[in-house]
């Protein structure tokens, strides 16, 4: 009982924390290069995976240098892959970096978040420059376009892709999946909750 009180109280602070970050993190000049596409249509795509299935292998470039794959992590860690629609947006830009409060929770669950987008490498690598550091390796499915996306049938008729959440539990099963409203930030706590029933 104390453990998940913690838990919840942790995820109170951390939400007031992104909120804050939201509102006052961000510099004049980071926010006058962001692009608003305004309202979009919450989602447009089929899911082509479901939980419980095992995630399709995949080795994607990062920014940080090289080729992460999915099989790196097999068991070893959970991973939770956290795929944005484009750099340089508004929520997109607000979501990723918010992490960088809760990589405590992520450890503390053995968990290794892994950010996705369908932008190219120069592009990601300018825009998470911009944002600063960030914990979590960033990973371009860029080129074949979109190939993972699709794959999870997460891609947008735009070539864009969804705010969409996994969780992959060590031995590669898929244990949890949202794909949100795009105009939305995933709550953080889904994703807490749902890496608690991975202890």
């Amino acid at each position: 009982m104390k453990k998940i009180m913690l838990v919840n109280i942790s995820i109170i602070i951390l939400s007031l924390f992104l909120v804050a970050g939201s509102a006052f993190g961000l510099s004049e000049v980071y926010k006058n290069n962001i692009y608003d596409p305004g309202m979009l249509k919450p989602k447009d795509s089929v899911l082509n995976v479901k939980v419980g299935e095992r995630v399709p292998d995949f080795s994607l470039p990062s920014v940080q240098g090289g080729n992460v794959t999915l099989g790196q992590f097999h068991g070893k860690k959970n991973v939770v892959l956290s795929f944005i629609p484009a750099a340089w947006t508004p929520v997109c830009s607000d979501q990723w970096p918010g992490y960088n409060i809760a990589q405590p929770i992520f450890d503390k669950f053995d968990a290794i978040l892994l950010g996705i987008s369908a932008d190219n490498i120069p592009t990601l690598f300018a825009w998470t420059n911009q944002m600063g550091d960030l914990w979590f390796p960033v990973l371009s499915d860029f080129w074949p376009h979109g190939a993972l996306a699709s794959k999870l049938g997460i891609l947008r008729s735009n070539g864009t892709t969804e705010r969409a959440t996994f969780i992959i539990d060590k031995q590669g099963i898929i244990r949890y999946i949202d794909v949100h409203d795009i105009n939305e930030r995933p709550p953080l706590e889904d994703i807490v909750r749902e890496l608690q029933k991975l202890k």
